[in-house]
């Protein structure tokens, strides 16, 4: 198989697949479709008569039987409805895998597959399922419309890329696919509606295993979703027999059992994610959460050295104990049984017997020790992609732990099971560390009440436990991630539980499935906005060195930490010194250098390698001039600008890097029209373009050159391409599409600027010659590509040259020669790589640059 990998070899193959396929969508560039990638098992391989095979002598020509996984790339709409377990033909290139991956080969398929064979039943009624929900959800706004189907059954095929890159900066990545916290509240919900139909206590189990597991093929098992599956079932089995399991146990047995399954989780950062944070939430929480609620030393008596706060906080419940838990802690429908409160919405524990929950916690409202027994948590690495928080624990806790005591709650002392233990599976740690407390210091302690002690030590351990895989990962630290997490947190519950009764009710009854999606939808709109005002905070993200060096470095701060907090004076100190410098980024920044200046006109957005401008247009509104190659960055450079409404958008030519962020734009936002070049030399990319603009009723211009706009400060004129000037000239395909851009002057009171687009040498000479254009500003065609007239550059004369260029781009922009230049002719040279958003402000009459900073 290597060999024939290596040799590129054109194979007929039989394979069958193994998961969903995956959408990647088309950005431009070589390919022209939506790409498919999926995961398949290659049963069946046939090579062509000419090639000798080295798998077996004689063999060539021949079908042979194989079993080796492979990852299979291919383009067509057929494949977007396929579903696992169905057997294919096709014809394919292999391609090596890459280093390090367990698989055998890549195919590179060629043409249609032919189906063999149907799905299997289950998976079939999966498919269903989630088609049913996909449906349902349509009539949900755009965001909400893909987050539900995501959140609910791990379908991302709608999810918004914008939306997508909010989660993951705010630290909820793990809400935009199914993890452990949603197979928690599918298993606690079964078990309290089998309580309430007065099932006995094994059936009971056996059914929530059951929902467990039924779950996990619906919503594709996930790394976080087969731990929190295994600890799961061990907490089911557990409770069916009567018998107490150790927390910490239960995980390892888990990992081990998965990584025998499958080797390849071993390296999996979603898997690392997921196990972290469910071992931070068993050893760390507990004692967190007690010194969050510990007594005051005042109220300690003079003669008492110790004060074990499990005692004063779990006293003998009573009936009435019992009735006020059911009230406070059971809001999604769980049910509290006993008088000890150990129902599913009253557990007496806190994580006691969590089932699969991303860091969720069973009765959170009256909890006593947090995390112990979490079989769920952790991060999701789904398509590609982990989260880069662990801060699932506000998410899980405050929506779901209400009903996740149902666990622990089937021990109920008038059941027929009165002796099984209440403790299904429990921690390392002690119900509550002994707190010492020195009398007579009169200094009083700021306590927290148990439920918010909770939800804060559950967030903050996993937040802790997976911050070194964080550095290893991303290289960055989300500072947002625990109040995120905390304030998305109460959402998830409801969103689950509606949209998986949805999801079940749509082959039946569509319409009743669309009524439960509304009030589901109003619970993921709450994420977003969370998601949106997170991402929107100063110093969300803390900038960390990645890798080893980084984990080193985070080795030695966490040292120094942990020594300066055991001393009172110090620890004061560094907690005035974290305020003052919180105080700093967050308010005297932001008013020292707000974003954007002052009196600003345009603003060139670093999108990377490629162009994406804004020209002022009145207060929330914006002239955009090209969108950049990636619609998250250029949206965000918008929201920063406080754009919301675009009365005419120029897109001066169909390349990826100026075209693509489109769909950034268009977010959440009124576009009035679109001017694109009258020279249509790349007519593919101008038809989907098109398309795109139609699909949003956007009307589409091609002005002659002359034409005129004045909106808010900027009066806006195009100048080239003339059609009757002739086609655009160039070298190459790339040249003629470059050298038709449109080309426009912006003029303000204060000044001029000249937007030249990605014009080369051929078409700045025939503009020279037509209109030889002066400007106080310029932005430098082409990234500052050495293909340039220098006769130009001298004829515009521009004080500052704004160069938008990509960091470490393989292009080698902007060139030394076009650099050197410009400081020859007296210009200075701003560059987006290394100045970040550049703005053209109203200074005193005249033009200046404020750079924002990389």
């Amino acid at each position: 198989m290597a060999d024939l990998a290596t040799r590129g070899a054109q194979v007929t193959a039989q394979i069958t697949l193994t998961d969903d396929p995956k959408i990647r969508r088309h950005r431009g560039g070589r390919f022209t479709q939506d790409r498919i990638v999926v995961p398949a098992t290659l049963t069946v391989l046939q090579t062509p008569a000419s090639l000798g095979s080295p798998l077996r002598r004689g063999a060539a020509g021949r079908a042979i039987a194989v079993n080796t996984p492979v990852v299979v790339f291919a383009q067509g709409p057929e494949w977007s409805s396929l579903l696992p377990s169905q057997s294919l033909e096709v014809t394919a290139r292999l391609a090596p895998a890459t280093p390090g991956d367990l698989i055998g080969a890549v195919l590179l398929v060629r043409g249609s597959p032919r189906v063999l064979t149907s799905p299997s039943w289950i998976q079939a009624a999966a498919g269903t399922l989630r088609a049913g929900l996909r449906t349902a959800a349509d009539v949900l706004p755009a965001d909400q419309r893909g987050l539900l189907p995501g959140l609910v059954v791990g379908d991302v095929s709608r999810m918004d890329p914008q939306l997508t890159a909010d989660l993951n900066e705010a630290g909820l990545s793990h809400l935009n696919a199914v993890s452990g916290a949603n197979l928690a509240v599918v298993a606690s919900a079964v078990l309290a509606l089998s309580r309430l139909a007065g099932f006995p206590l094994a059936l009971r189990a056996v059914l929530a295993a059951l929902a467990m597991i039924a779950f996990a093929v619906v919503a594709r098992p996930s790394p976080s979703v087969l731990r929190a599956l295994l600890m799961g079932m061990t907490a089911a089995i557990a409770l069916g027999t009567g018998r107490t399991k150790d927390g910490v146990a239960a995980l390892s047995a888990s990992i081990l059992l998965l990584i025998l399954f499958d080797p390849e989780l071993a390296r999996s950062y979603g898997f690392a994610l997921s196990v972290f944070a469910t071992a931070g939430i068993l050893l760390l929480a507990p004692r967190w959460r007690a010194h969050l609620t510990g007594p005051d030393p005042e109220e300690t008596p003079a003669h008492a050295d110790t004060h074990d706060d499990s005692a004063a906080e779990n006293p003998a419940p009573t009936w009435a104990d019992a009735a006020s838990r059911l009230r406070d802690s059971a809001p999604y429908g769980a049910v509290a049984s006993d008088p000890a409160g150990r129902g599913a919405g009253g557990s007496g524990s806190a994580g006691r017997g969590v089932v699969g929950s991303d860091w969720v916690v069973g009765g959170a409202a009256t909890s006593d020790s947090a995390g112990r027994g979490a079989i769920g948590s952790g991060s999701v690495l789904r398509d590609g992609v982990a989260s880069n928080s662990a801060a699932h624990s506000a998410a899980d806790l405050a929506a779901g732990s209400a009903a996740f005591g149902a666990f622990t709650s089937d021990s109920a002392p008038h059941s027929d099971d009165a002796d099984t233990p209440d403790v299904v599976l429990e921690s390392h740690e002690p119900h509550s560390a002994p707190i010492r407390s020195s009398p007579g210091r009169g200094r009083r302690r700021l306590r927290l009440p148990r439920w918010a002690a909770e939800a804060v030590a559950v967030s903050a351990a996993a937040q802790a436990a997976v911050t070194p895989v964080l550095v290893l990962m991303s290289g960055q630290l989300t500072l947002v991630a625990i109040p995120a997490n905390l304030l998305a947190g109460p959402a998830v519950a409801p969103a689950t539980i509606l949209g998986f009764v949805a999801a079940l009710v749509a082959p039946l009854w569509p319409q009743a499935a669309q009524w439960l999606v509304i009030p589901a939808g109003y619970a993921v709109g709450w994420i977003i906005l969370v998601a949106q005002w997170a991402v929107s905070m100063p110093l969300a993200t803390l900038p960390w060195p990645g890798g080893l060096p980084g984990l080193g470095l985070l080795m030695v701060a966490v040292a120094v930490m942990i020594l300066v907090l055991r001393r009172r004076t110090w620890r004061t100190a560094a907690l005035t010194m974290a305020a003052a410098a919180l105080v700093v980024g967050l308010v005297v920044r932001p008013m020292a250098k707000p974003w954007p200046p002052p009196n600003w006109l345009m603003v060139v957005c670093d999108v990377g390698q490629g162009d994406g401008m804004v020209l002022a247009a009145g207060p929330g509104r914006g002239i955009v001039v090209d969108t950049g190659p990636d619609p998250v960055v250029m949206d965000r450079c918008l929201r920063r600008l406080d754009v919301r409404d675009v009365p005419l958008l120029l897109l001066t030519h169909p390349h990826a890097d100026h075209v693509d962020g489109l769909p950034g734009v268009l977010r959440n936002r009124r576009v009035g029209a679109v001017i694109v070049s009258p020279q249509r030399v790349a007519p593919q990319e101008s038809n989907r373009i098109a398309t795109i603009l139609a699909r949003h009723r956007i009307p589409e211009w091609t002005p002659s050159s002359g034409s005129r706009w004045q909106l808010g400060p900027s009066e806006m004129t195009i100048l080239a391409p003339d059609p009757a000037q002739g086609d655009a000239e160039g070298q190459g395909e790339g040249s003629l599409i470059n050298n038709s851009s449109v080309v426009a002057r912006v003029r303000w009171r204060a000044g001029s600027a000249l937007l030249s687009g990605d014009i080369e040498t051929e078409a700045q000479d025939a503009l020279l010659r037509r209109l030889a254009p002066r400007a106080d500003v310029l932005k430098v065609p082409h990234h500052g590509s050495r293909r340039l007239d220098p006769a130009f550059f001298a004829s515009v004369g521009a004080r500052a040259a704004l160069i938008s260029v990509g960091a470490d781009n393989d292009y080698g922009h902007p060139a030394p020669s076009t650099i050197a230049l410009l400081h020859r002719l007296g210009a200075r040279v701003y560059r987006t790589d290394r100045a970040g958003d550049l703005a053209v402000i109203d200074q005193d009459g005249q033009l200046a640059v404020v750079a924002r900073g990389p």
